[in-house]
Parts: structure tokens; sequence; C-alpha cells
């Protein structure tokens, strides 16, 4: 997997407006680029790479993208490119009509339609959170995706913020991938698009079964680290929150190593070993670091938790405290 992270902090303040043409050439659509901070333009992106699927999140303070008829004619790399605004405020100009997304939104554009793309910052710099891979692997039709080009979709509830989230954590903890992983990665991101953009146009009938079958395993995944704190989070409930029965819900998960009560179980465990290696969590009980994280009785997390980690909760908090920890990262529940 290739993780960069690019800055224009490195050059000249007059020569960094030049620089960022050249990382958007490298990691964009081709574009027309124009600032009001040219004399000065400071911005930075990450750039996660997936094989045919690119994660990035950039920030700068005034951006003018325009993808003009001439750009497309001379090179149209068939690419699908989201945009979800994460602060500032975005306007998109496509066939005549203009949209105004702001933080929270996401927005679809095509490679091979001309638009206008003018991103404001809010408080000195403005950051978005883009997706692209190429449109054959999108498992909807190119007819059906038209309609949701330049539409805003909320990224801040439902599937969009599922989405959202999905993408976020890809970009955050970027190195903790492997290049085998990457194609499971690229694979999920798409069907999670697929879903979102499906359940807009009321079109997920025209999904294929895997996809609809990985989007609802991720949705599920992203609502119990949601839910963890609740102690009543069991398959039943798991069941019930997204419409499907207990049987179906085994069967989404069927090609996992674990139970679906036992995954909740070490996600459980996870996260309360996290907490009790937080510096800033010491003073809390450890009863309660259990409790925070649906563990209703004490004499059941301690046994749990020895028996995944090899001590007990105050032995591993103690030890991560004082630098001594044997434990390895190689043993997390992740």
């Amino acid at each position: 997997m290739l993780v960069r992270d690019l800055s224009t902090e490195v050059v000249a303040a007059k020569e960094r407006f030049a620089l960022w043409e050249e990382f958007s050439h490298e990691s964009y659509l081709p574009y027309l680029l124009r600032s009001e901070h040219q004399d000065n333009f400071r911005a930075a992106m990450r750039v996660v790479g997936l094989g045919g699927v690119q994660v990035s999140v950039s920030s700068f303070p005034h951006m003018e993208v325009v993808r003009t008829p001439k750009l497309v004619r001379r090179c149209d790399p068939e690419m699908y490119q989201v945009d979800c605004v994460l602060s500032g405020e975005a306007a998109l100009t496509l066939d005549g009509r203009e949209t105004t997304c702001r933080a929270g939104d996401l927005v679809l554009v095509d490679s091979g339609r001309p638009f206008r793309g003018q991103f404001r910052a809010a408080r000195g710099k403005g950051s978005h959170l883009i997706v692209q891979f190429p449109r054959t692997l999108l498992p909807l039709p190119r007819s059906t995706v038209q309609r949701a080009l330049a539409v805003p979709i909320s990224a801040r509830h439902g599937m969009g913020a599922t989405f959202y989230r999905w993408l976020s954590d890809l970009s955050t903890r970027a190195e903790e991938f492997t290049a085998a992983e990457a194609p499971t990665l690229a694979s999920v991101t798409v069907d999670l698009l697929a879903s979102l953009l499906g359940h807009s146009l009321d079109a997920e009938k025209k999904l294929t079964p895997e996809s609809r079958r990985q989007a609802l395993r991720v949705r599920i995944c992203d609502f119990v680290e949601q839910h963890l704190g609740d102690p009543n989070l069991t398959p039943g409930a798991i069941a019930a929150a997204h419409g499907i029965s207990v049987s179906h819900l085994h069967a989404v998960f069927a090609d996992q190593d674990l139970t679906v009560a036992a995954w909740i179980r070490n996600r459980r465990l996870e996260r309360c070993r996290r907490d009790l290696a937080d510096p800033r969590l010491l003073t809390r009980p450890v009863q309660a670091v259990a409790a925070r994280r649906g563990f209703t009785s004490p004499t059941h997390f301690s046994r749990a938790f020895r028996a995944a980690y090899g001590m007990s909760p105050r032995e591993y908090r103690h030890a991560t405290a004082t630098g001594y920890a044997a434990y390895s990262s190689s043993t997390s529940l992740d």
C-alpha cells in the first residue's frame, strides 16, 4: 500500500502553488487550478493508494478546479470521484446547475463530464476527503449513477456516515494495513459507495448480492463499534436494528473466524485494553472502564481479559503505565 504525505511547506512561498499543481496532477483528475492564495499557497495532502482505489485527505485555503470540455476530450481516465467536505464550503457546477455542499456533505463527479468546483475554507483552511476509482469498479450502471452527479448526499447520518467513517479510518490508520489487504479494502470502499448510491437513487436491486452483503457487513460493524457500551448489544439486537433475522446476521459473518457474539466480546476487550493503556484515564477505576464498554460483571471481564492478554486488567494498566509492558501489538484483537 502506498501512503504519501505531501505539503507545500517544503518550498518557498512563491513556489507553493506550482508544487500543489504537481501534487494534483499526480493524484487527481486532470484539472485547471486557480486560487486566491497563489502567492503563498499553504496546503497539505495525504494520499492512500489501494490499487485501483485512492483515498486522500487534503486541506487548503481556497481552490477553484475546472474540468473543461477540452480536457475531457483530451483525456478521460474513466473515473468517478467523491468529495466529502470536512470543513468549509464547496460550490459545484455541472450541466449549468450549481450545487452547494457544506461540511458533512459528499458529492460525486464523473471524469467524462465537464464541471467546475469552487472550494472555500472556514477559519483559514478547508479540508476534504476524496475517493476516486475507475468507473468499471462500481457495480451500478453508469446511466443510473449519472442521476447522482453533483447531488449532495449527507455524510452526517445513516449510510453516508458509515461511508465517511470508513474512509476517515482508512486515511488515519493507513500505516497499519498491509499491501495484501489493499484489494479487500478497495472492494469494501466501492461496495459501501454503491450501497449508499443505490439507496439514494432507489437502485439497490441493481447491486450484486456480494456487494450488498459486503456493504451490510460494514454497516453492522460500524453499528457495533458505535454501541459497544450497550450491555444489551446481542446478535438479536443487532439483527433487529438492521431489519434482518439472526440467521441472516450469522450468514453475513459466516466466512469470519469468530461468531458474532465472540467478535463483539473481542471488540469490547480491545477497546478496554486501549482505555487501560491511555495515561489520560489512569484515575478511572478498572470496573468503570469495563462498564463503559458493556461489561456488567467485573469478574467476567477480568477473566476474559486475562485469557486474551495473559494478565489481569490491573496488571496490564500497571505494566503500560510504568513502561515495562510485555504486550505486543501482534496480540491485538483488531
